[in-house]
Formats: C-alpha cells, sequence, structure tokens
C-alpha cells in the first residue's frame, strides 16, 4: 500500500515538532504533512529530559513540555496536529529511502511517496559496545537520549537514594546528569578521559570554576583516564567500574555520556555526507533538491571573519532554528534568504546559568570574578571578537555579548578588552543597537515546566537552604 505527501518529516524530536509549527503559520494544507517519529509520543523539548524531567519535586511531564513551549510558544500537544490536518505516524520506524524514486518504506509495510522531504532524525547516544566494552543492558546503567532514556533513569535514580552514582562523561549530558543526581541525594562521582569538563567548549579556567563548584556540592572527579569494564552481582546489576588507570570505583548505578552520532544510516550512499552528516546549503537543501536536513543531522556552512566552513551543531537552539528555515526555504523559496546563524550554546545547573554564542577559536581573554557569580570570555580570531561565554548574567548582559558576538568588532588591545571586560560588550551594545535580540526565556533551563523562571528560583532556595554549599 502506498501513501503520498506534499511534505514529509522523518524523526520527532524538537526539529520535528518546529518544521509542523512553521508549516502551519506559512499555510499548509490539510492531509499534505505527516511526521514519521520512532517515538510513541508527539515532538517534545528535549532539553527537559536532563532538567525538569529528573527534579525530585514537582518534575516536569508530558504533555507540558511538547513543542514549541522552548520559545514560549503554543505548545503542540497531540490534538494540535489532528487539528491541523497532520498526521502523525509514531512508534514508526523508516526501514528504507530511496530518495531517487522519493518514497519510504515503513515498518508497517505501507509505502510513503513525498515531494519534499525533511530529515531531522537527530542523533543517537554512543553505546559502550561501540568502544569494545559491555554492559549497557545492564538495569543499573542508563543514558539519556529519549523519553524511554529518562523514565528509566528516574526509576533507577530513585531506587538509589543516598547511594552511589558514577557519571561516565564530563560534556553536556554528564555535567547535567551529574547536577540532578546530586539534587536527588545521591553521592556522584565523574570519569572522564579530558583534563576537564565540556573540553569541547570551556577553556582550562572556566572548567575549573565548574569543577569546583561541583565539588562543593560533594561530587568527585576522576580525570584522565576511561572506563574500560564493569564488575556486576549474580543479577547482572553493575557493582563497580573499572578504569583504564588501575582503580575501581564502587557503583549503585551508571550514567553513560560519551557522545552521539548522528542517524544518517538512511542515506548513507545517496546524498553527499560531511563532518558525519547530510551536507547542505545555507536554506538545508541537500545534494538531492526535493531533501533537506535540519538539526542534529545538518552540515551546514558558517562563515567566520571571511572564512566559510561546514560544521554540524548538536544544540536545541540550532535544531529550532534549521527547522523554521527549511521550511520557509521549501514554501517560499524566493523570500527566504541564506541562513545567517549565530551559534548558541547555554545550560542551567545548580545555581549556576551560562551562555556562549559565536564560536571559540582564537585567542581567549577571560574576564569578571572568577571566584564570585559573574564571569566570562571572548574569543578573538583575526582580530575580531568571534566568540563570547558569561556566567551569571542579566538579561541585558546576556544580549549584549551576543550582539558583541554578531557584530564582530575589531579588537586591537587583547590587555585592553581583558580590562573592560563585560564592560565592552555593554558599551558595544549602547552604540550599535541590534536589530535582532538573541532568544531569553526561562523555558530554556527547563524545556517545558510549569512556570519554570519561579520554580528554578523556589527550587535554588530550597536546595540551598536543604544542603548548603558543603
Amino acid at each position: 500500500m502506498a501513501r503520498a505527501f506534499l511534505y514529509v518529516v522523518v524523526g520527532g524530536g524538537v526539529a520535528a515538532g518546529y518544521a509542523a509549527d512553521e508549516f502551519v503559520k506559512r499555510g499548509v494544507s490539510r492531509g499534505d504533512l505527516c511526521i514519521i517519529s520512532e517515538e510513541p509520543v508527539a515532538p517534545y523539548e528535549r532539553p527537559a529530559l536532563s532538567k525538569g524531567y529528573l527534579y525530585p519535586e514537582a518534575p516536569a511531564r508530558l504533555p507540558s513540555f511538547h513543542c514549541c513551549v522552548g520559545t514560549n510558544a503554543e505548545r503542540l500537544a497531540p490534538e494540535w496536529y489532528k487539528e491541523h490536518g497532520i498526521e502523525l505516524f509514531l512508534g514508526t520506524r523508516v526501514i528504507s529511502a530511496d530518495v531517487t524514486r522519493k518514497t519510504l518504506l515503513i515498518a508497517t509495510g505501507e509505502t510513503i511517496i513525498y515531494k519534499y522531504l525533511i530529515v531531522a532524525t537527530g542523533a543517537r547516544a554512543l553505546k559502550l559496545e561501540e568502544f569494545g566494552i559491555n554492559g549497557s543492558d545492564a538495569a543499573n546503567v542508563c543514558y539519556l537520549r529519549d523519553l524511554a532514556d529518562a523514565e528509566k533513569l528516574v526509576k533507577v535514580m530513585q531506587s538509589c537514594t543516598g547511594k552511589t552514582a558514577v557519571v561516565i562523561g564530563g560534556g553536556y549530558i554528564g555535567m547535567e546528569c551529574a547536577a540532578s543526581l546530586v539534587i536527588n541525594n545521591l553521592n556522584v562521582t565523574m570519569v572522564f578521559p579530558d583534563s576537564h569538563c565540556m573540553s569541547r567548549l570551556f577553556t582550562p579556567k572556566i572548567a575549573r570554576y565548574y569543577e569546583e563548584f561541583y565539588q562543593s556540592k560533594g561530587v568527585k572527579f576522576i580525570k584522565g583516564t576511561a572506563l574500560t569494564s564493569f564488575d556486576f552481582n549474580y543479577d547482572g546489576k553493575v557493582t563497580a567500574v573499572n578504569l583504564k588507570n588501575g582503580s575501581k570505583v564502587p557503583a549503585d548505578m551508571v550514567v553513560i555520556g560519551i557522545g552521539a552520532r548522528p542517524n544518517t544510516d538512511l542515506f548513507e550512499g545517496q546524498l553527499t555526507m560531511e563532518k558525519g552528516g547530510i551536507k547542505v546549503n545555507s536554506k538545508f537543501q541537500s545534494s538531492n533538491t526535493s531533501l533537506f536536513a535540519i538539526g542534529d543531522v545538518a552540515a551546514f556552512p558558517v562563515t567566520v571573519v571571511g572564512e566559510t566552513t561546514t560544521t554540524r551543531l548538536e544544540h536545541v537552539d540550532f535544531a529550532r532554528k534549521s527547522a523554521r528555515h527549511a521550511v520557509a526555504a521549501i514554501m517560499v523559496p524566493e523570500k527566504t534568504s541564506e541562513f545567517d546563524y549565530l551559534p548558541f550554546f547555554y545550560s542551567r545547573v545548580f545555581t549556576l546559568s551560562w551562555q556562549f554564542y559565536g564560536v571559540n577559536e582564537g585567542e581567549v581573554v577571560h574576564f569578571g570574578d572568577f571566584s564570585g557569580n559573574t564571569l566570562g570570555a571572548y574569543w578573538v580570531y583575526k582580530g575580531r571578537l568571534v566568540g563570547s561565554f558569561l556566567e551569571g548574567g542579566t538579561k541585558e548582559q546576556y544580549e549584549a555579548i551576543a550582539h558583541a558576538t554578531r557584530v564582530k568588532p575589531v579588537v586591537e588591545n587583547l590587555g585592553e578588552l581583558e580590562k573592560q571586560g563585560l564592560g565592552f560588550a555593554l558599551s558595544l551594545s549602547q552604540k550599535t543597537p541590534s536589530l535582532e535580540r538573541p532568544p531569553f526565556n526561562a523555558w530554556n533551563s527547563t524545556a517545558g515546566a510549569v512556570v519554570a523562571a519561579v520554580f528554578m528560583a523556589a527550587f535554588a532556595f530550597w536546595y540551598g537552604t536543604r544542603r548548603g554549599r558543603r
């Protein structure tokens, strides 16, 4: 049996939800659009899984964080799709794709024919077995990529209150999960091979600030080594992790956050690939003109100080914006400009909150009080400011560093830049007001927990009085 749609989105994460919203905003006709997703629920704000979903009190649960609450927009519950004539194929896997014939074979045995295909398949968590280590299927070993992972993590975490958790990995997932485990009264040890946490983004000095804060909450760090194997009990549960440096760390549960890999298998050999993803142009169109790729799987062009390179970004802000831009390029190509994106990353853990804009290339200049609450850094490449980081900023300050990074001002004296610090961005913002301000909303931190800003404030107070800074 074959069915035909004008537009098909493969994937059911953040990018798919925002693509659907943009299609509706641009007047898609009923019955013209379908979304095929392996997940059993409608698209949701995935960042909630490592934040609000793991809270010990008043945790976020669906339907509160369906797309598009992450940008304070309408919540697209399952009935929304039905009301707008969008068909959802949930819990459905695409078996094969033929981009020449414009067909997809799905697990139900149906063939889906399309005119335009948007690939929003995201990325999958790297498993230990890919590194020759067994144990991913143990009852107390957890990953965090989708709702099922989050549900397992919560159950295991609740069964281990007061016990020991080992987090393998020092990136986004590792840092955010470690904070949530501490908040849930577990004793946490983090293990990663790098010399400091968040090594792809943080400088050693910035990393030291966060590591010391985590240590004040009881987190232990074992750096410069890696997991080699597990010890198991008679039930098949992990009891300890064995490390490359010869040490053994007891564990009642383990969380694995060792990276992700784009889901591009369906299109290997059919499309041009680069940087591990599907290579697209500035309108997210692939080497096949009927196929567009967005979010984690898109390898897109970025220009920094006159140099254009291809990159991939695994972050929710890019997923949202690439989705909207690709839909616009499909529906009104003559009115859609090239994608001009300022890379944006953020995180909020404990009472900390940081934002980063641009790229971390070139020479770095730190500023602020690294023994206090507000600190940051600029990156200067070929004499221009190309990246900015700020912890503990206000709405105005975050907007200022975003604006400064977008306009890429000339920096002649690094010493003077360090002396001015945050004042440099604030002054520049006043001199050359930006027509486009970056999004700043409390929903970013929990991606859907109701009245997130109020809850975060109340939670910070509760947590601080309950545990204090050790």
